[in-house]
């Protein structure tokens, strides 16, 4: 059954019918498709009101108020049992209606009479004359409560825990007719017994994502043509039934026939790193049968190139002719093991990190609570506010349980210690449902993230075949190093969700724009300012000048889920493929670093689409000339192997000279250089593996810098591995 107009307050035009229905038409449960948890409680907490059931209260079959159909049918069975020959009827006069009839509304209702329609249908002739008849009495919050035929409200949506869900199959108390409002979750698949009556607002809530900034919100559409066809086929599964839609079927026509395929509308760099660990390069080429966008592909494999997952082959030309023979990333080393765990990309990459910085246990429960959506019980729901006024407040101070004892690099940790702190205490007590519920954490989420643990640790030891990884429930917090770690590793996942706090503005600014800017950041994708969430442990925290997060949502503002403050000198560590960096610099000069065995230099620079200047950071020096040149410089003064400290007073020229600007002058630096160069040896470990092949490899060159009388001590301990400090 359609409607004639289609009403833009849809919510308040389900309550209207649910009413109608349970006013007017035989005993079967209904059910009522809205597009939220938020709506889904609203009308709940209407319909109880206005229908309420008290326990024990509605303990026989409740009178139900006659129909305008019923009284038609009743009026023509009284006149065909009305003999001829009875001059003087009896009339029963409840069977009429108390307002008086114009004649056009008389005749309209004998015409009626004759029909022979079944007593279940809501036509819309009646639609027209019920809504006069009850206009100014049918409105939200506007009816009386009527206890004498109690309406058994229930909720379902796929967060409602498993026990509020099971309710919807259990029959309804005796009186009282079942009523399930529910999100598109009902939809398919789903069989609820007694269910006649269906309600269909023709809405759903929609996660859109931009396919290059993965920014994410919720908009409420209209349904496909299929989704409101499997709506309607919920109701009379187990006998006849009617949908009722609130739209005219003019819209209905305007409806997509089927819903668009999930891959169109989100990102899909883990399908894409998948199928290139399979050796499928050209991704665009395979035969989709709904192919992803060629932008959401180039946004995916740009991802990917910057985590280390890919990596770049043939020629960079930008000619035209060359552009069809330019070839796509294909897999790294590092993508083939990123691509053995069952996660996005991003949290893959952190796993791989968590095994350098040696912090595997956190991060392995850290991403298991990323990877689920929705894990805390923010507040109580607004249906349950008029009976539990009281659990509100307590539901809110909930989070600060682990919110408010965070301090110094655990704050700075921000969301991520949230979660760990969530779930370390949920394992610690052993998932029980009580305990999650007294934390406000939902015991499905915790029961989820459980089982994505000891898949992450499977997958975490046969990727790292040294590692004997084991969940341990009793795990304990991170130490102050560990945090710092941590935070390096959520960086190193999330480094193209970088935000800069924006100053404060100066003196004199308009109200607005200062309201505006207030707390505000700017991130590397977007042009409009983002905001910290509410929720978030960071959101009154203005000393963090830099965070990454986890995900970007927009209500009324963008705001930034998931964050974790880092910083800045980290980026070149974590997330050079977006800095852009100046030569070493001179001052401080580079060192030889004992612990890696490289040559180490100082390096400014700037990052990301904004150009955020980074302090001057210390890192490996680039390979170029420059660097063998400094290396044979460390490797003369004994820095490198300390055998050769000893000849350091022996050489003819300082060692220093290799790294002056006239040093091609020296035929001595020349051939040092030049054999150094024809090995690539610039570190330690490159020259250890090259005296295993070539013991007398750089003896010549170095013999050129020694005082003869030294000589022979050099032939003899060469190479100079054996005295190594």
């Amino acid at each position: 059954h359609f409607n004639k107009k289609t009403a833009d307050e849809y919510v308040t035009e389900a309550y209207k019918k649910v009413c109608k229905i349970h006013r007017t038409l035989p005993e079967g449960g209904i059910l009522v498709f809205v597009t939220g948890q938020q709506e889904v409680h609203t009308l709940a907490r209407k319909l109880r009101k206005l229908f309420p059931y008290v326990p024990g209260q509605a303990t026989q079959e409740p009178v139900k108020k006659e129909s305008r159909r019923e009284r038609k049918r009743k009026a023509k069975e009284q006149i065909e049992s009305t003999s001829e020959m009875d001059i003087l009827p009896k009339v029963d006069l409840n069977s009429y209606s108390v307002l008086p009839q114009d004649d056009e509304e008389a005749e309209k209702e004998t015409d009626d009479l004759m029909e022979n329609n079944s007593d279940a249908e809501l036509g819309d002739e009646d639609d027209d004359e019920d809504e006069l008849e009850n206009e100014a009495r049918i409105k939200m919050g506007e009816d009386k409560p009527d206890s004498s035929i109690p309406l058994y409200v229930l909720p379902l949506y796929s967060l409602l825990s498993s026990e509020k869900q099971a309710q919807v199959f259990e029959p309804p108390p005796e009186g009282c007719r079942l009523c399930i409002v529910a999100t598109n979750v009902a939809e398919t698949s789903l069989t609820i017994p007694n269910i006649r009556y269906v309600v269909d607002t023709g809405k759903t809530k929609t996660k859109f994502y931009d396919k290059v900034t993965g920014v994410s919100t919720f908009r409420v559409t209209w349904v496909s043509q299929a989704s409101a066809d499997q709506r309607a086929g919920r109701a009379g599964r187990m006998g006849p039934g009617h949908c009722y839609r609130l739209y005219s079927s003019a819209v209905f026509s305007d409806f997509a026939k089927f819903s668009p395929p999930e891959i169109t509308r989100r990102p899909v760099d883990d399908l894409v790193l998948q199928m290139k660990s399979m050796r499928i390069d050209k991704v665009a080429n395979f035969p989709f049968p709904t192919p992803p966008d060629a932008e959401q592909i180039k946004a995916a494999e740009n991802l990917l190139l910057s985590l280390g997952a890919l990596r770049k082959v043939g020629s960079a030309s930008n000619r035209f002719k060359d552009l069809n023979k330019a070839k796509s990333p294909v897999i790294s080393e590092l993508g083939i093991n990123m691509a053995s765990f069952p996660v996005s990309p991003r949290y893959a990459k952190m796993l791989i990190l968590a095994r350098t910085y040696n912090v595997l246990p956190y991060v392995v429960a850290l991403v298991a609570a990323l990877s689920v959506d929705e894990i805390f019980v923010d507040s109580i729901h607004p249906s349950e506010l008029d009976e539990n006024k009281d659990k509100l407040k307590i539901f809110r101070d909930k989070l600060s349980i682990f919110r408010s004892k965070l301090v110094g690099n655990f704050l700075l940790l921000g969301d991520m210690m949230v979660l760990l702190t969530a779930v370390g205490a949920c394992e610690a007590e052993g998932c029980s449902p009580d305990f999650c519920n007294q934390l406000g954490v939902r015991f499905k989420a915790v029961r989820e993230i459980r089982k994505l643990r000891l898949q992450l640790t499977n997958a975490a030891n046969v990727v790292f075949q040294d590692c004997s990884l084991v969940v341990d429930p009793k795990l304990p917090p991170p130490t102050e190093e560990q945090t710092v770690a941590l935070r390096k590793v959520v960086l190193g996942g999330l480094a193209d969700h970088v935000a800069r706090c924006n100053p404060a503005p100066p003196p004199g600014t308009d109200k607005a724009d200062a309201k505006k800017l207030k707390g505000s950041f700017q991130c590397m994708q977007l042009e409009e300012l983002v905001y910290i969430h509410p929720e978030s442990s960071l959101y009154k925290n203005r000393d963090v000048e830099f965070v990454v997060y986890q995900s970007m949502v927009e209500t009324s503002r963008l705001y930034m889920r998931g964050v974790c403050g880092i910083e800045p000198h980290w980026f070149p560590e974590l997330a050079p493929s977006y800095c852009i960096l100046s030569k070493p610099l001179e001052d401080p000069p580079p060192r030889f670093d004992q612990i890696s065995g490289k040559v180490m230099c100082h390096r400014s620079g700037s990052f990301g689409r904004c150009n955020w200047e980074f302090p001057a950071t210390e890192m490996e020096y680039p390979e170029s000339v420059d660097c063998f040149r400094w290396f044979a410089k460390f490797l003369l003064e004994g820095d490198i192997f300390p055998a050769l400290k000893q000849f350091k007073s022996s050489l003819v020229l300082s060692a220093s000279t290799m790294v002056k600007s006239w040093a091609k002058l020296q035929p001595k630096t020349e051939s040092m250089l030049k054999c150094l160069l024809n090995k690539g040896t610039c570190t330690r470990d490159s020259l250890k593996e090259q005296w295993k092949t070539e013991p007398n490899f750089l003896q010549k060159e170095y013999l050129e810098w020694v005082k003869e009388s030294e000589q022979p001590t050099v032939i003899e301990l060469w190479p100079p591995l054996h005295r190594q400090l």
